[in-house]
């Protein structure tokens, strides 16, 4: 017989490396993340950029600077996800 366990399932969370390139928002920054991908077909290298809303409680981050960040509930409209400070381990 299965029995159901009393551990929730563990879902690990998402984590990205990207640069600033706005910080105009209180408690908030938006981060680039920028990947390489090859053409399928004629094998060219090409980058993807996307743009992350990202929560940042301490406001200590400016543009330019690389930040790492994790996925989170939801903060905001925009905002799932939020930077891993120095001192945190694994969140």
């Amino acid at each position: 017989m299965n029995t159901p366990s009393t551990q929730p399932k563990t879902i690990p969370q998402r984590r990205f490396t990207g640069t600033v390139v706005s910080d105009s928002g209180m408690k908030t920054i938006i981060v680039a993340v920028e990947r390489t991908i090859r053409h399928p077909l004629y094998g060219k290298p090409y980058s993807r950029t996307r743009r992350f809303h990202v929560h940042d409680e301490k406001e200590q981050y400016g543009v330019g600077e690389t930040v790492e960040f994790i996925e989170c509930r939801p903060i905001s409209k925009m905002k799932r996800w939020r930077v891993i400070y120095q001192n945190e381990t694994n969140a």
